[in-house]
């Protein structure tokens, strides 16, 4: 199913049928141009064996999907932590048809991100990889604060992202990351008033935070309709 090496491929909105398997194919071949089987101690082919059973899942939710559009994608394989580090991934995130790579914000301090935990009200998959469906970056939410964006995204019957979820997003779809349409995780906290988001930095993708009260015009808040493996 998949050939080594891989180039990374962009997502790209198209008028082609959407085939939710070759997506997914996309996406893993994307992660291995990206180095994530080295990163996670393992050889391609068995990290590849790992994700594999996630496609029947794919498959089987395909006709509920609507192709991608630059803020609104109908699925995201999610590569968490416990397989690679959160520094390791953003270094592997860039803009769209940028090569400049992501970058954690230096106010975080030494061991901090490892504080930032899903929020209790998300249920999320007892795996180191697993799928988002539909994933929406938010920009109905831009000019809110995260607490206000919470609000709104609950009310849809739809949870935030988590920082696992914000770096899958743009690593599949780099364009989700735009100027003044970049997005807060409010999915994971650490105990105090600080979100982390992404945003665009020196002409790279850099994970930062705000504070949950405040509201900023280029920062809305990302959300998904359902986690599965």
């Amino acid at each position: 199913m998949y050939g080594w090496p891989y180039e990374t491929q962009e997502a790209r909105v198209t008028d082609q049928p959407f085939d939710a398997g070759v997506e997914f194919d996309r996406q893993v071949g994307n992660l291995l141009a990206k180095d994530y089987p080295a990163l996670a101690g393992l050889g391609p082919a068995e990290f590849t064996d790992r994700l594999a059973p996630l496609r029947a899942t794919v498959v089987r939710r395909a006709a509920t999907m609507t192709p991608p559009t630059e803020g609104r994608v109908p699925f995201v394989l999610v590569v968490t932590r416990e397989l690679v580090p959160v520094e390791e991934r953003l270094t592997r995130l860039t803009l769209a048809g940028r090569r400049k790579p992501g970058f954690l914000d230096r106010h975080y301090a030494e061991g901090d991100l490892a504080r930032f935990d899903p929020i209790k009200e998300l249920e999320l998959p007892d795996s180191p990889a697993y799928l988002l469906f539909d994933v929406d970056r938010g920009e109905e939410t831009l000019n809110l604060a995260p607490d206000a964006a919470m609000e709104i995204i609950t009310g849809q019957g739809r949870t935030p992202l988590t920082i696992d979820e914000g770096i899958a997003f743009v690593t599949h779809f780099p364009a989700a990351l735009a100027r003044n349409k970049c997005f807060s995780l409010v999915g994971s906290r650490c105990g105090d008033r600080r979100v982390p988001a992404i945003w665009i930095s020196q002409g790279a993708p850099k994970l930062g935070w705000c504070w949950y009260g405040n509201p900023h015009t280029w920062l809305g808040s990302a959300s998904t309709a359902d986690r599965s493996t």
